[in-house]
């Protein structure tokens, strides 16, 4: 039975809503910490002009490929295996990185290394769009968002939701500059950076 995560159906509209007209000129994606791969598919099918490259660590490859290979669909490649600390990252360049609901799980030096390896797989106006909830000068913009980090904090004390200030940092780190903060439902956002042309 193919593991199922009830939040992707509850998202997965509202997420394709913002990046249908970012992708548009796009001819491939890559996706970091795929899950279930519910995402890959749904956003799969609807983007068919696109490569759709899911990756995360092998645990989760079993339940990635239950979804692709159910859903049979061409643009979807076989899962690469990534941890964004150790892994070596992928050499080819894509147009648009992609991630939801990574950043609050992982320790701040995973999100350092996720952030740099975006920024290294980009080509030149590449955008990375990232999914979730996010604090804005250290502080909730809800109480159901506080509730979550407390949450997040008692079963792993590195994890937490993650300033933007400080993923923004990163981000230009990384050569990337950020053009738009969409309001998502649910309290979530969607970040999106673009690699500089002189990166």
């Amino acid at each position: 039975m193919k593991p199922y995560a009830e939040s992707c159906d509850q998202n997965r509209e509202p997420i394709l809503s913002v990046i249908q007209p970012l992708l548009k000129d796009c001819s491939s994606v890559f996706e970091i910490g795929s899950g279930t791969g519910q995402h890959a598919v749904y956003f799969a099918e609807k983007l068919p002009h696109l490569v759709w490259h899911t990756s995360d660590c092998i645990e989760q490859h079993a339940a990635i490929n239950m979804w692709l290979q159910e859903a049979g669909l061409e643009n979807t490649p076989a899962p690469v295996e990534l941890n964004v600390s150790t892994s070596a990252w992928p050499q080819q360049k894509f147009g648009a990185v992609f991630s939801a609901n990574t950043v609050h799980i992982m320790n701040l030096s995973d999100v350092e290394a996720m952030f740099a390896g975006a920024g290294s797989m980009l080509s030149s106006g590449g955008r990375f769009l990232l999914y979730g909830p996010f604090n804005y000068d250290n502080q909730y913009t809800s109480d159901s968002n506080a509730s979550f980090d407390s949450w997040l904090k008692s079963r792993d004390p590195e994890s937490g939701i993650r300033n933007f200030e400080d993923l923004d940092k990163l981000a230009q780190q990384a050569g990337m500059l950020l053009r738009y903060d969409y309001e998502m439902p649910a309290n979530n956002r969607i970040l999106y950076w673009e690699k500089s042309q002189a990166s």
